[in-house]
């Protein structure tokens, strides 16, 4: 198995792994809390942020290689880029603090 036989998924605080012929779930890691998972995928590994951490997973097994809390960050997203994507896999992140910024916005605007 390679890694483009795979598709990841970052949802509520864990990173899926799903065979790309069928759809079926190859493995699971639950990353911290239940908050919105950027992922990144390339030379065969995968970086997830969660929580305002960050996690180096094994692509075929979803064990840690490493974890870093990133201290004194505080809790935020993270977003992740590296030489060869250069930013342009963040969109869902970017995304993800638009709604953020907007609900806090509105929640503000109705107090």
């Amino acid at each position: 198995m390679k890694t483009s036989d795979l598709v990841f998924i970052g949802i509520k605080g864990s990173v899926v792994a799903l065979d790309r012929a069928n759809g079926q779930q190859v493995w699971a890691t639950h990353l911290k809390g239940s908050d919105f998972v950027n992922v990144v995928v390339q030379d065969g590994t995968v970086l997830a942020s969660c929580y305002g951490e960050i996690f180096c997973l094994d692509p075929f097994t979803g064990n840690a290689r490493w974890h870093n809390p990133l201290k004194g960050f505080g809790l935020g997203l993270a977003t992740i880029a590296m030489e060869h994507n250069a930013g342009s896999d963040n969109a869902p992140a970017l995304v993800e603090k638009q709604r953020r910024d907007a609900a806090a916005s509105a929640a503000a605007a109705s107090a």
